[in-house]
């Protein structure tokens, strides 16, 4: 009988919350407004739980703080490029093998009543 592959085990930190000034326009850019994160990882949480030692999963507390960096830095236009760079963080962990990000931008004026805008992107370490 063939084995079954392996769910990931996932961290999941959400709705990390920022004050950016991400956009296209320029009213975007001079006043801000308020992004939101989700960060789901995958990667193996076994070694962490068989020794129950932190230094062999991931600390969440030290990212969360290395996304929200991000998620208040130096803007850009598109949330695409926004979430490749917080997908880029979370991947540079050595424990990650696969990351999905959200990122919402629940204040956008789209010319219409809306609750939010989101982009996701999914990356695996290649």
């Amino acid at each position: 009988m063939a084995e079954r592959p392996r769910t990931p085990d996932r961290i999941t930190v959400s709705g990390l919350r920022g004050h950016g000034f991400h956009g296209v326009y320029p009213e975007e850019r001079a006043t801000g407004q308020t992004f939101l994160v989700d960060a789901v990882l995958e990667l193996d949480t076994a070694p962490a739980a068989a020794t129950d030692d932190l230094t062999r999963t991931v600390n969440y507390a030290e990212l969360a703080q290395q996304l929200h960096a991000l998620l208040v830095g130096e803007p850009v236009d598109l949330l695409e490029t926004l979430a490749q760079r917080l997908a880029d963080r979370c991947l540079a962990h050595p424990a990650v093998d696969a990351v999905e990000i959200t990122v919402h931008k629940p204040d956008a004026d789209l010319g219409v009543p809306a609750a939010d805008v989101t982009v996701s992107i999914r990356r695996e370490r290649p």
